[in-house]
């Protein structure tokens, strides 16, 4: 994302985007999972191949969801558990936004 923030702000820079700025609103992904019984942010390699539950994320600086795909590994997910985790990812997706926001400082 902070890629294509640059890279728009060149292409503007050199004259281009007469129309505006295609950008409306930032986005980021996170992948979230049950493992062990407890939600988990950004599954690493061992986490994500024994989790019960595998979740990817895709949202909006304004706190929308683009995408929300969910895989159970095993047993069925419950609601709360659906619910834990859509919670870790907007907490996550909080901070790669003010980390986006920082990079773009200028």
């Amino acid at each position: 994302m902070v890629a294509l923030v640059d890279a728009l702000k060149v292409i503007k820079k050199r004259g281009g985007l007469k129309g505006g700025d295609p950008l409306k609103q930032m986005i980021a992904a996170v992948s979230v999972g049950m493992y062990q019984g407890e939600p988990v942010l950004d599954l690493d390699y061992l986490e994500d191949s024994a989790a019960e539950t595998d979740l990817n994320v895709v949202m909006t600086s304004t706190g929308g969801f683009i995408e929300v795909q969910g895989t159970a590994e095993g047993a069925p997910f419950q609601p709360a558990d659906l619910n834990a985790m859509l919670a870790l990812a907007q907490k996550g997706m909080g901070e790669i936004f003010a980390l986006q926001n920082a990079a773009l400082a200028d």
